[in-house]
Order: structure tokens, then sequence, then C-alpha cells
């Protein structure tokens, strides 16, 4: 009878009771408040026309089950929405949704996304899967699909959260996929068979996506993009909110590296999500470049080594000078870099190989 998150039915809800608010709606009296007589007029029909009989029978013939606040099932999190809280979730898959849901990431992002978005998206979530975290997305095209595809690859969960009747899965090209998803993992919605996806919906929708997780991840995201509205749901609710980044020419990026700018964390694979999600003590492997055999040398052979001009001999007198050491310390130290292969002596001067010169140029080349 009431629209996904209708904040004054919510609240009439919370402070009636279903039975009563059912009541009072048949009945067809004067309006509750927060509401014009226009819109209760059009409440009341609706739910004259509502026959929760029915939904149920249609939802088990699909193999269906209704799940509401209070069931051992239900996900105590979706209460940080208030009155704009689902009455109920319809939930299709073996799996138990509350269990899935205290370990859970969602992955969103553009419908018409890039190679490299859907390449990320799947990436990270086999990644998550095979970490033991359940990945949720919207099972639209683009960046959700490859998100629900990544997870399935891997064996993993994965959990898809429409915003239509599941027995209409939509978009209709992701029908098998949908169905998988159930097989596999779980697809679940507020509204009830048969009915269809609006654009209000789908926004509607994605504050369940963000209620449900632990955290959401942008994968790509242009300005007016809805993940944004998922990510920007997650902030109000405090959880995790992350991005990945894109090209910074790329318009379907804007939206994320915006997200970014304002206070999202950058996110770049599975590990760092998990990081910021996971138990205290999940880290992410620190990252540095390679290790390069001069960097196993001791300090002070570095820095007589450091003081050797590309080209030229200079003598020892010299090195020591741009090494700050005294005269014998440099000797000791070239002789020791030269049975390492690193300097030549050429008379009373000394150079670097051909070989370090090499690895100097590479490495200067690449900071």
């Amino acid at each position: 009878m009431l629209e996904p998150g209708d904040r004054a039915g919510g609240r009439w809800l919370r402070e009636l009771g279903a039975r009563a608010l059912v009541r009072r709606l048949l009945d067809g009296g004067p309006p509750l408040p927060g509401v014009s007589d226009k819109r209760w007029a059009g409440l009341c029909a609706r739910a004259a026309r509502a026959d929760p009989g029915r939904d149920l029978d249609a939802a088990r013939e699909a193999g269906m089950r209704f799940v509401c606040p209070g069931d051992a099932e239900w996900p105590a999190q979706l209460d940080d929405l208030g009155d704009a809280r689902p009455t109920g979730l319809w939930v299709r898959g073996r799996a138990g949704l509350r269990l899935w849901a205290l370990r859970s990431v969602a992955l969103v992002g553009a419908r018409a996304c890039t190679e490299y978005g859907a390449h990320m998206a799947a990436t990270l979530a086999a990644g998550l899967a095979e970490r033991g975290w359940v990945v949720v997305s919207g099972g639209a095209y683009g960046v959700d699909g490859a998100a629900h595809r990544g997870a399935l690859a891997s064996g993993g969960a994965t959990v898809a959260v429409l915003a239509c009747g599941l027995d209409r899965p939509y978009p209709s090209g992701h029908a098998r996929l949908i169905d998988r998803i159930a097989a596999q993992g779980l697809v679940v919605g507020e509204l009830p068979p048969g009915d269809h996806p609006t654009p209000g919906r789908f926004i509607v929708r994605n504050r369940v996506i963000a209620a449900l997780t632990r955290g959401t991840v942008v994968v790509e995201a242009a300005y007016r993009s809805g993940s944004l509205v998922t990510a920007r749901a997650a902030q109000r609710l405090g959880r995790h909110t992350m991005g990945v980044p894109g090209p910074a020419t790329s318009a379907r990026s804007a939206g994320v590296h915006e997200l970014l700018r304002g206070g999202a964390a950058l996110v770049t694979d599975a590990a760092e999500v998990v990081e910021l999600v996971g138990a205290i003590g999940e880290l992410a492997p620190r990252r540095s470049g390679p290790v390069l055999p001069r960097d196993l040398l001791e300090p002070a052979a570095r820095q007589v080594l450091a003081a050797l001009p590309a080209r030229g001999a200079p003598s020892a007198a010299e090195i020591a000078r741009g090494a700050r050491t005294a005269p014998d310390d440099a000797i000791a130290r070239l002789y020791e870099l030269r049975s390492l292969g690193y300097v030549e002596r050429h008379g009373d001067g000394w150079k670097l190989t051909r070989q370090t010169m090499i690895s100097v140029r590479a490495d200067r080349d690449g900071c």
C-alpha cells in the first residue's frame, strides 16, 4: 500500500501499528497527519485495491518469502533508516539475509561503464568474495552486473537489490544473471510481485543498498549518477564510503572524484576495502616500489655511491667531499663497491660501471 521510502507512512506504522493503519486506510476517514487530502485519497484507493493474500500466493509460487521487521531474518541495520525503513522485503534465495548482510559491501557505479570500470568492479567483487565478503549491488547493466559476475565467478556470495517485483526482473537482459544470483545468492526488493520499476523507485531503492551493507564502493560515476545517491545515503548513515579513481579526463569518473574530494576513502583493491570495513587487524599490505640491489647496501656505501657523477672519473678526495666523509673512509667504500660491481677504477679516479649507470637512469626515469 505504501510506496518504498514513504516517511509519513513509516511514521504512521510506528505510531499506530500495521493493523490499525490498514483499518484507517480502508475506512477512508480524515487524512492522517503529514499528507494532503489528495494524497490521502490516493493511498486509500491503493489500499482498497491491495490483495496481500494474492501477493503471498504469487511469491510462494515464484520461490519467494516476505521478511519484515521483527522476523529472525530481518537485518537490524535497516532500522537505521528510521521512518524510511522498508515495511518489509521480498526475498528470493536460500541464504539467510540477516547473516549475509552482517558481512557485506555494496559495489555500485555507472550503467554505461568503460572497460576499465567493468574490470575494476569484477576484480574488486572477486577479491571481496574470496575474502568471505558478500557483494551487494543493484542488478543493473554496467558496474552492477560486473560486480555480481565477479562474485559469482569466484564462487562467492552476492545480493541483488531490485527496484521492482522479483518476478519481473529488470533489466530484462539480466534475467538469466538474476536467476544465477537467486540460485547462488539472494535477490531482494521492497515491491510485491508484479510491480514494475520507475525512475523514482530506483533512487529510493538505493537507500536499502546503503543501509544493508558495511560500506559502499563507487567504481565509476558521472556527476548525476544514481550510484552517488547510494554513496551519500551511506555517508548519512555513518557507513564507510569509498571510491575507485579513474582518469582525470573521464566524465564517467567525475562524480567519483568529487566524492573523494568530499572525504570518501580512495581504494584500488579488495584488501583496501576490507581494511576499512573489516575487523581490527585486517590491514591491506604496505605498498612500495621494487627493492633494488643498491637498496641493500649499508648507508655509508650508498652515500659514497650517490656521490659519483654520471660522467667523469673524480678522485677519491673529490668523492669524499661529495659524500661528506673522510678520504680514507671513501677509499674503503669505493673498493667495497668495486668488489660488488658498482664502480671501477680509472687511474687515480673512480667511475660508475656501465650496468650501474643503466640502473641509475632507469630508477630516475621511474621517479
